[in-house]
């Protein structure tokens, strides 16, 4: 009679293969639905947590199944080896962000002007619901932001301001970022190029019609209430939003430029609209637009 050998079956390592791969279509899912759809960031978060908390679990009872093969030549390799490819998305996700977490100062601020940064035009407002954070961004936070980031400054630029708003503008497009609200600008939703045609200048035909007495208008007292606030305006700012290509996280951003005597001086301040860490990524939308901004304005950039 012949004999037969039953083998064991790993049943972790068949837990561990669906486990791993729900969590991977949990994590798909939901960034899908953060990028392209109205799911709110606080509940992204909780949900990505979830998922990498599953494959974790996940790649731990592959572990088991693993073990079990060698030791007794149980069933169940192929599919501890499915569980691991499953889980090294949300896995490798978590430990992106939670090594971020640990390196990055927990802040969701940042701005180049560290004593007057550039005040919101429209404050943001949104519901945090499981995420708290500081409402108001205090010295000390300030403080990690120099320490952290010290490259962060502000730019001066040998030019005049309408040429430097005008590449200010050019590379918030190209940057992806969406100005919604500006001060200071008389032109605030028009690009240079949709900017009017200056009228033709009148010929000599023209001129013989003029009349012969032409009207001139008084000048207005030099200290009154419109000529202060003429004198007031030497600067613009912007504000605007943008989102991380892959996620989908919303930043708010506000450019400031400041006429000073022959220069322009440009700052930008960056916040997180969650949370009360930003995993570093305000300062890095911020110097990647600097940088963008220079290459732009290559050649008069100064400190």
């Amino acid at each position: 009679m012949a004999i037969r050998f039953d083998r064991p079956v790993s049943n972790a390592a068949r837990f561990s293969r669906l486990l791993a791969a729900f969590s991977l279509v949990l994590a798909l899912a939901v960034m899908i639905a953060h990028r392209f759809g109205g799911l709110a960031t606080p509940y992204l978060v909780l949900l990505l947590i979830a998922a990498a908390g599953g494959a974790l679990l996940s790649v731990m009872l592959a572990a088991v199944g693993l073990r079990s093969l060698w030791m007794t030549g149980a069933e169940g390799g192929l599919a501890a080896l499915a569980a691991l490819i499953f889980a090294a998305f949300p896995l490798g996700l978590g430990a992106y962000a939670t090594e971020r977490y640990m390196t990055r100062p927990d802040i969701y601020d940042v701005s180049t002007d560290l004593v007057t940064a550039p005040d919101w035009l429209s404050p943001p407002h949104s519901d945090q619901i499981w995420l708290k954070r500081n409402v108001l961004v205090t010295p000390e936070d300030r403080e990690k932001q120099l320490a952290a980031y010290p490259e962060l400054t502000g730019r001066r630029y040998e030019g005049a301001l309408d040429r430097v708003l005008e590449a200010v503008r050019k590379v918030a497009k190209m940057s992806g970022i969406t100005i919604t609200k500006s001060s200071g600008d008389t032109e605030p939703d028009r690009d240079a190029e949709d900017k009017p045609v200056k009228p033709p200048v009148p010929g000599d035909d023209a001129v013989a019609d003029a009349p012969d007495i032409v009207p001139v208008p008084t000048p207005r007292p030099y200290d009154d209430d419109v000529a202060k606030l003429i004198r007031g305006v030497n600067g613009v700012t912007l504000q605007g939003t943008t989102r991380t290509l892959i996620l989908g996280l919303r930043f708010d951003i506000i450019i400031r430029l400041r006429e000073e005597a022959e220069t322009t001086f440009v700052d930008i301040r960056v916040a997180s609209r969650y949370g009360q860490h930003d995993l570093g990524f305000s300062a890095e939308i911020a110097g990647d637009y600097l940088k963008a901004l220079d290459a732009e304005l290559l050649g008069i950039a100064g400190g």
